[in-house]
Parts: C-alpha cells; structure tokens; sequence
C-alpha cells in the first residue's frame, strides 16, 4: 500500500516533492546551509540549484519504486519550511523516519508534528514498527522520538555520512504498531 501524497494534522502539512520544488527547495536549504552541515552530509559543502533538482527526481524514482516516501513541510504559502520521509531501508515491515527543519523555523514543533504524521502513516500502510535514527551528538533531534513515545533501542554505526558534528554514533529509537508491544 502507498503513504498518500499529502498529510496533515490541521496545522503542519506534508505534500509530496515535486521536481518544481528546485528553486524554492535550493532557497530554504541555502538559508540554513550552517544549522544543517552539522547533520547532514549532503549540505556540508553547499547545495546548488542542480543539487535540488537531482534530489527531487531522486525523489520521483524512490517514490515510484517504493524505496522512500519523501515530503516537503510546507507552510500556509507553500513556503518550504524543511523535508520529512518514510524509507524503507531497513528489514521489511519497518520504515524508518528521517527529517530536517530550515533554520528560521525550528522550536515550533514542526519535526515532533511531521513525525508524528509519518509514523501514524507508516502504519496505516502496514508497517509494523519506525524507527528515527540520529547522531548521538543531536541532542534536539533525539528529543522528538521521545516526546512521540519511541523507545531507545540502542547505538549503531552509521551506514552513510554524517556531517561536519557527526560523531560516528548513531541513536536509534523504535515504535512498534499500536498494541502490537515492544
């Protein structure tokens, strides 16, 4: 089954990446180009325009393929306010949450909220258990998992890159389907 390709909770909204996205997508990154190279690889050495439109096709192909389902948070004038995705990297019936948040709009809630929209997804489409991976160094990311009930499973090494802060320790935090246990 297939996540659909607009989530909402009334407040924050998750719409489906559109290859239109480049120019808007290369301008939000590029504001908060130094909150997000600690954490993610792909901002450490700038983003460019062509690299927003090689992600969004990317984008296209996971979709189509199944391989990861991946949202732009948008704000009430499509302004992109970060990225959330459900990918399907790790055993089957699991997904695992993955997101980022532009600088200006961080402490809002917006990564605790699109998470929560995702998980609640992931399980509507059958899968049996999330999971949010972070750099133990993330401390403010680590919080989200907590706040929406996960529990922390353990440590593991990174299987790609981190940025510029990343320890080499990543945190992984698990929920299973409602009254499905632990």
């Amino acid at each position: 089954m297939e996540p659909s390709t607009t989530l909402t909770d009334g407040e924050v909204r998750l719409r489906r990446w559109r290859v239109k996205d480049a120019v808007v997508l290369h301008r939000a990154v590029n504001e908060s180009l130094d909150h997000l190279a600690p954490w993610m690889p792909w901002a450490v050495d700038g983003y460019s325009e062509a690299d927003a439109i090689a992600y969004l096709r990317l984008c296209q192909e996971r979709w189509r393929t199944g391989e990861a389902f991946d949202y732009a948070l948008v704000g009430a004038e499509e302004e992109i306010l970060g990225s959330a995705s459900l990918m399907a990297r790790l055993a089957p019936g699991a997904l695992e949450i993955g997101y980022w948040i532009g600088q200006p709009h961080t402490g809002r809630g917006l990564a605790t909220r699109a998470s929560a929209l995702l998980a609640a997804e992931a399980f509507r489409i059958g899968a049996r258990s999330v999971e949010i991976h972070h750099d133990q160094a993330n401390v403010r990311s680590g919080k989200i998992p907590e706040r929406l009930g996960f529990t922390r499973i353990g440590t593991v090494p990174p299987k790609l890159p981190g940025g510029t802060a990343s320890t080499g320790v990543l945190v992984v935090w698990r929920k299973t389907v409602p009254g499905a246990g632990e």
